[in-house]
């Protein structure tokens, strides 16, 4: 099992993690223009299980160290394996709410703000769940991020116009608050799964990071039988979406989505196995800078805040500034 010897790594693994939780969400823009964000999740979800498998029977079962997965897939136990499957089942709920936000509202606006909110609260979360790190830092680091939304949203507000979609995007900062609420909590379920003290022989009954993120993305392929059908058939916008549409997708707009999914798992799996040197409260505070790679993306590659004004755009540089110093506090809080 391939494991992270080394703090400075583990910050290697948490900027990969970063940019993958930043940049996934380019996949559904790709697809929007044919394809319904209901639609485009279904190979969200599959893109994800299949990674986490390859990964597990790769990574996490060659070298000396460790398990393999076969033989702690076999060993974990069931309220361990429960807590894994469960935070797949939260994160999902957060994740589909998220993705309705983005199609309402822009990915410049969407994740400063809902991602925004999970990394303060996922922060408290898993640093009392399990602290390592120093709180100083940390929370300094968090605060500043807290600043960086705060200018995020008053450059959304500047954004919007009395165009007829103005009620789409006030809809759409509302399901990204809800979403930031609930994803502060999918991480320590799965964190609880893990032996994050030692990797390399973990506790009977306790999972690796590749079988805990197998079990995680079984829970959110399950849940997505109910929570996607729901939305499919009760839509945040626009009509119902049948079945059927769904297998009328061409290869390509299939393949956006499954590398869409590719792509969170990648971030997520690394995020776990750094957490076993950064720890959990610094591994995922890291990983949560995504929403800076894709305010990014939304202002510079998709343009969605063309044409506003000098203030708008002082407001987006201090956002960025600000996630910038906010992120290496945390960097430096996990070193301490």
């Amino acid at each position: 099992m391939f494991i992270v010897e080394s703090y400075p790594l583990a910050v290697v693994f948490c900027i990969v993690t970063m940019l993958c939780w930043g940049s996934w969400g380019n996949t559904q823009k790709l697809a929007a223009n044919t394809w319904r964000y209901e639609l485009y999740y279904w190979d969200y979800t599959i893109g994800m299980l299949f990674f986490s498998l390859l990964a597990a029977f790769t990574l996490g079962s060659i070298g000396t160290e460790g398990r393999s997965f076969l033989a702690d897939i076999g060993q974990i136990a069931p309220g361990k394996m429960g807590s894994a499957i469960l935070g797949g089942v939260i994160f999902n709920a957060s994740n589909i709410l998220l993705s309705a936000s983005v199609s309402l509202a822009g990915m410049a606006v969407a994740f400063p703000l809902g991602v925004g909110i999970a990394l303060v609260l996922g922060v408290i979360v898993n640093y009392f769940g399990a602290p390592k790190g120093d709180p100083v830092f940390l929370f300094a680091g968090v605060l500043l991020v807290v600043l960086a939304i705060v200018c995020n949203g008053i450059a959304s507000k500047h954004n919007q116009d009395g165009s007829t979609d103005h009620r789409s995007k006030s809809k759409g900062l509302i399901l990204a608050l809800l979403a930031g609420i609930l994803m502060s909590f999918f991480y320590r379920f799965v964190a609880d799964a893990m032996d994050l003290t030692n990797f390399a022989a973990p506790k009977a009954g306790l999972a690796t990071p590749y079988s805990a993120f197998v079990l995680f993305s079984v829970g959110v392929f399950l849940s997505n039988l109910v929570f996607n059908t729901l939305v499919m058939k009760y839509p945040f916008s626009g009509e119902p979406v049948a079945y059927g549409s769904y297998f009328r997708g061409s290869f390509f707009t299939h393949l956006v989505g499954i590398l869409g999914g590719c792509i969170w798992a990648l971030g997520t799996l690394f995020s776990y196995i750094a957490a076993g040197k950064a720890g959990v409260a610094v591994s995922y505070a890291l990983g949560q800078g995504a929403p800076m790679i894709a305010a990014l993306w939304g202002v510079f590659v998709w343009k969605e805040f063309s044409g506003t004004g000098p203030k708008v755009h002082r407001l987006l540089t201090g956002m960025f500034v600000l996630f910038i110093v906010g992120l290496a506090l945390i960097v430096v809080s996990g070193g301490n």
